[in-house]
């Protein structure tokens, strides 16, 4: 079982940026890719970004290149997400997701409320 702890949203303007951590618990996450979701109100859960198990391969949504970077930290049994050029439309919930690699479902944190508005 494991237990994901994200932290790092908050209030942010347009054009600034946020860190986001998930700091996970219970397993290390070194054989699992590391997903970052995001969910805003009356919409789809929308994955972000993810990161493959030793961190070689990254993905994003369109709506996100150039902008956000998932990366991880596997000795801290962390995974992260930078958040740049923030636009108001990335206001939501973001969730941290572990799956390890031998399986197609995972492991869930609670979310972390990022806003981003003048």
């Amino acid at each position: 079982q494991v237990q994901l702890v994200e932290s790092g949203g908050g209030l942010a303007q347009p054009g600034g940026s946020l860190r986001l951590a998930c700091a996970a618990s219970g397993a290390t996450i070194s054989n699992y890719i590391m997903n970052w979701y995001r969910q805003a109100p009356g919409k789809e859960r929308e994955l972000v970004a993810a990161i493959t198990s030793a961190g070689s391969v990254t993905n994003y949504a369109d709506s996100v290149k150039g902008r956000f970077t998932i990366s991880r930290d596997n000795a801290k049994n962390t995974v992260y997400l930078q958040m740049n050029s923030l636009k108001p439309e990335d206001t939501a919930v973001y969730l941290c997701n572990a799956v390890p690699v031998w399986r197609s479902w995972g492991y869930w944190g609670q979310g972390t409320q990022v806003t981003v508005s003048s």
